[in-house]
């Protein structure tokens, strides 16, 4: 039963691989785009500019979100690599706590901005900023049930809570 589970997060990771690259693509050509009106045929589009920013964007929260996985986060590993096994899952039991904690008490305020935010819109593709901006609600909720599942892998020891334990080069 569990192994049908994790192939249905494997496969909707997947679609968010692909997804974000999606978006991507979608970003370069507008960069592509951008560079040919304003130097070959000598016309200034705003909209590429925007488009690229909305874009990069949903990008980062997007693929933090859903496609970045724990272990191919940047941190400080001076304490982490010199830890043993008890002190990281502590360290990543008081972080996911933290986290939690502080995306939590901060929902409801960024809930609130987000749909105040209906009012205004880009200057050119007239996107509502509340549609714009909602990718960082969906970011937000994403980390605070990512930091519980940690949490809980670090308090039953699991090897999740320690995403060193996994050699490099290999997706586990």
């Amino acid at each position: 039963m569990i192994s049908k589970y994790v192939a249905i997060g494997a496969w909707l990771r997947r679609r968010a691989e692909n997804i974000v690259a999606l978006m991507l693509l979608a970003m370069f050509v507008a960069f592509l785009l951008q560079i040919v009106f304003r130097y070959v045929l000598n016309l200034s589009i705003g909209w590429t500019n925007e488009i690229s920013v909305v874009l990069w964007i949903w990008i980062v929260l997007f693929g933090s979100a859903f496609v970045v996985r724990e272990r191919d986060e940047i941190r400080f590993d001076l304490f982490w690599g010199s830890a043993s096994n008890k002190s990281r899952r502590v360290m990543q039991f008081i972080a996911a706590m933290a986290l939690i904690i502080l995306f939590g008490a901060s929902l409801p305020a960024v809930i609130d901005y987000v749909l105040f935010m209906k009012v205004e819109s880009t200057a050119y593709l007239k996107i509502r900023f509340d549609y714009l901006y909602s990718i960082y609600v969906i970011f937000a909720v994403a980390m605070i049930i990512r930091y519980i599942w940690l949490g809980i892998a670090a308090i039953r020891g699991e090897p999740d809570a320690t995403p060193e334990q996994t050699p490099p080069g290999t997706d586990a």
